[in-house]
């Protein structure tokens, strides 16, 4: 009767675990990076946040970030093999900054993320990553 009992508990732990496991779902699905301080002549503050879940990846700017007084201040962000791909306008329509933007699906990690004018062709600030994200 003892060995009976035991076993039933045994069993009760192990599908409450499962249960647990479940709920929680993989570790990797949902992921935050952060890279250290922007450093340019033009970007001295914030940092940016790397998240993601499935196939969609974003990058936040934080709270701290400035924007540079430019012309045509955009995203760019540089991949592990030295690849530079720019993206969005910083600044959109209406002087509203794009603080989030959904990295493109041909971008496969992102080492380093930049200020980029478009007029002057030029960094103003960049933000590295620890290690590549993806």
């Amino acid at each position: 009767m003892k060995d009976a009992f035991q076993l039933k508990n045994i069993g009760l732990m192990i599908a409450a675990a499962s249960v647990i496991v479940l709920v929680a779902g993989p570790a990797s699905a949902d992921h935050q990076h952060v890279t250290g301080t922007f450093t340019g002549a033009k970007v001295n503050a914030g940092t940016v946040m790397h998240g993601g879940h499935g196939s969609l990846q974003t990058l936040t700017l934080s709270d701290e970030f400035l924007v540079p007084d430019t012309p045509d201040p955009h995203w760019q962000v540089v991949d592990s093999k030295g690849n530079v791909y720019l993206l969005q306008h910083l600044i959109v329509k209406g002087d509203k900054l794009t603080k989030t933007i959904t990295l493109p699906t041909y971008v496969h990690d992102v080492a380093k993320v930049q200020i980029w004018c478009a007029y002057a062709e030029v960094v103003l600030g960049e933000a590295s990553f620890p290690d590549p994200v993806r």
